[in-house]
């Protein structure tokens, strides 16, 4: 009886396993980058970036052959979009590979609500793909952009993304920040750039451009690198950041990277008065001593350190003022941290708190600690004497 049941469960298993309804990799269109533009008619316009599994010989003709290509459609939602790109592809679009969402700049000033709700009740959509700004330009221009380092360009993209050069959202990032009290969510921002001295043969490039801030979902502002870099830092977001600091009485100048940061915030409300600190630690290395200084020195060492602080704090206030004065939007989070630690305080100005955010009291502390200095010593090319103890 045993040898029996054997063969009927070795049989069972054979007849019920099997990917019954997989599909092969031949019959699917790898999407590797999705752009939204707004056309004048007030439709979406989306394009789609596939990669090409192909061999590069060219077809024989000794050109290597281009390894991506871009199909676009218009709809009243992305869903009709995409659905006019499926009937122009002979495979089954697949969105699991995407790197990069971007987000013409019209568009996102339009307001992105509409294109945005696709990749929240979809399933196939994943939510660690990164979502940008292109700026001054429509988004499939960044898309049709031919790349020099990578054969499929929105490889290159998400490359510089992971590095969090500036700021660097993905969409979970920004469903979690559009959809929590007291912040208003953020994205980065690239754009089309042509590199060359000669008109004639300029190389298509793109570059990271800073962030773009947004206000119920709709384009409200755009900080530059130098800002972004400094927003960065407050968010607690910051990752091999670079910081630059002059001298007093024409000494020289320095630089350092950031390699570890940290942030803690306190918060003072007294009636219509508002108070933040924000207090910021960081660690790194001096990479650049353009001064006559010998930074093993510890007066030498202070003196750098001090002025690498001031030029940190700064950069911050500068693009919190920005966030406050023009765009009366709270990116940093100010308000997020009242909801969090003082609940009450936070219900009595909740209501009106961009008004609120605009007239606070911020200030910034920077504290850096520099280490590797001993061996970085006084500048290797000046000599004995002109060094300064």
């Amino acid at each position: 009886m045993k040898p029996f049941l054997r063969i009927c469960l070795i049989l069972s298993i054979l007849l019920t396993s099997g990917c019954w309804d997989r599909t092969e990799i031949n019959d699917l269109a790898f999407i590797t980058g999705t752009a939204f533009d707004l056309t004048e008619k007030g439709e979406y316009l989306l394009s789609l970036q596939f990669a090409v599994p192909t061999s590069s010989d060219g077809g024989g003709t000794g050109e290597p052959q281009q390894k991506f290509f871009v199909l676009s459609a218009t709809g009243k939602n992305a869903n009709e979009a995409f659905e006019k790109i499926q009937k122009k592809n002979s495979r089954k679009l697949f969105t699991a590979h995407r790197s990069v969402i971007l987000i013409g700049e019209s568009l996102g000033r339009h307001g992105i609500n509409d294109v945005l709700d696709v990749f929240s009740h979809d399933p196939r959509q994943r939510l660690k793909t990164y979502i940008m700004v292109v700026k001054g330009g429509e988004a499939q221009e960044v898309l049709q952009t031919r790349y020099p380092f990578d054969q499929v360009p929105m490889e290159a993209v998400k490359e510089m993304e992971i590095q969090r050069a500036e700021i660097a959202t993905s969409l979970r990032d920004f469903f979690l920040a559009a959809s929590s009290p007291g912040v208003y969510p953020m994205m980065g921002v690239i754009e089309a750039v042509s590199e060359g001295s000669n008109p004639s043969n300029k190389t298509n490039m793109f570059k990271l451009s800073g962030a773009a801030v947004f206000k119920d979902l709709k384009l409200v502002g755009l900080l530059d690198g130098f800002e972004a870099d400094g927003l960065n830092w407050a968010n607690s977001h910051m990752k091999d950041g670079r910081i630059n600091a002059e001298l007093p009485e024409g000494i020289g100048n320095v630089g350092m990277v950031v390699v570890r940061a940290s942030r803690m915030i306190k918060s003072d409300l007294r009636g219509d008065r508002i108070h933040f600190k924000i207090i910021l630690h960081g660690k790194g290395t001096l990479i650049e001593n353009n001064t006559d200084l010998d930074v093993s020195v510890p007066k030498n060492l202070t003196l750098v350190q001090h002025a690498l602080e001031k030029s940190a704090e700064k950069q911050i206030h500068n693009a919190i003022l920005k966030l406050q004065k023009q765009f009366k939007a709270d990116a940093i989070g100010l308000g997020r941290e009242l909801y969090r630690n003082k609940p009450t305080e936070w219900k009595a100005v909740q209501k009106e708190w961009d008004q609120k955010f605009a007239e606070a009291e911020v200030t910034v502390d920077v504290k850096l600690t520099i280490g590797g200095a001993g061996m970085a010593g006084p500048p290797l090319q000046l000599n004995a004497e002109e060094i300064l103890k």
